[in-house]
């Protein structure tokens, strides 16, 4: 097997910013755009990474790039000094909406799978690839608990198209993948298959919980073994360049982090970072 780029990484949080930074073998880590402040000093800890060399993507939440309103350009001219401040290799946002009429939703909201959103979609990401000035940027499709009525494309034809008309990489949830095929109940192998996997800028990789029927994507939990499934499945198809586990709360002991960032490795049939 080819040898990844980057490896196995984990999102940098402040929470477990110490663990981050202990550990000798990361070269890849993401840091949320929107905990940034710009006109300030890097936090120490993300800080100490960015001079050890290790490649920190900042990873926007907030962008609603499938909104029907064009993006803002304050929150793309933010996105783009993350990257800059980092030395950045990429930047990534969500194919979502998160705003409409100066209303804020809280979360990720799905879009229709409609050419009229395809064609915001594009137009939106154009203008934030105006505001990178040349920085590459990579979509992560989202995991949707409803999907709108009337689809005019499937998931996989929807991405495509988008990542055709912008230039723009892949970064693939893993989790999102077996979240989305299980509330659908559809193959998530299936999905993987009819994904332009060539594309792939890095992996997510995180856990999620049974919740009222439907699995919740929820950052809070370990990575299931259905998803650590899903990472030999797509690793067995292509070398992607990192795997990031992603941790948004509820964090547990250091070990037990470790032992998540290994069985990931294993899975991939890659070297542990730790």
């Amino acid at each position: 097997m080819t040898s990844p780029r980057y490896g196995v990484g984990i999102g940098w949080r402040p929470e477990i910013a110490g663990y981050v930074a202990g550990l000798p073998g990361l070269r890849f880590t993401e840091v949320v755009a929107e905990s940034l402040h710009t006109h300030a000093p890097l936090p120490d800890g993300l800080a100490e990474l960015v001079g050890r060399g290790v490649s920190v993507v900042p990873h926007g939440v907030k962008l609603s790039l499938g909104g029907a309103e064009p993006v803002d350009d304050a929150r793309a001219a933010h996105l783009a000094k993350c990257a800059e401040l980092l030395g950045a290799p990429l930047v990534s946002e969500h194919i979502a909406f998160v705003r409409a009429g100066g209303m804020e939703a809280g979360h990720l909201l799905p879009v229709p799978r409609t050419r009229e959103a395809v064609d915001a979609i594009v137009a939106n990401v154009r203008r934030t690839q105006a505001a990178l000035g040349g920085v590459p940027l990579a979509l992560e499709p989202i995991a949707a608990l409803f999907d709108w009525p009337g689809p005019e494309l499937t998931e996989a034809e929807f991405l495509t198209e988008i990542l055709d008309r912008t230039g723009c990489g892949l970064l693939l949830d893993i989790a999102n993948v077996y979240a989305n095929a299980r509330n659908r109940h559809e193959s998530p192998t299936a999905l993987l298959d009819a994904l332009p996997l060539e594309r792939i800028a890095y992996v997510h990789v995180a856990g999620g919980m049974e919740n009222g029927g439907f699995y919740h994507d929820t950052h809070t939990d370990p990575t299931p073994p259905q998803v650590l499934a899903l990472v030999k499945e797509l690793c067995a198809r292509t070398t992607p360049p990192a795997l990031m586990l992603e941790r948004d709360g509820d964090y547990p002991p250091a070990a037990a982090l470790t032992t998540e960032l290994d069985a990931i490795a294993a899975a991939a049939g890659w070297p542990a970072i730790t």
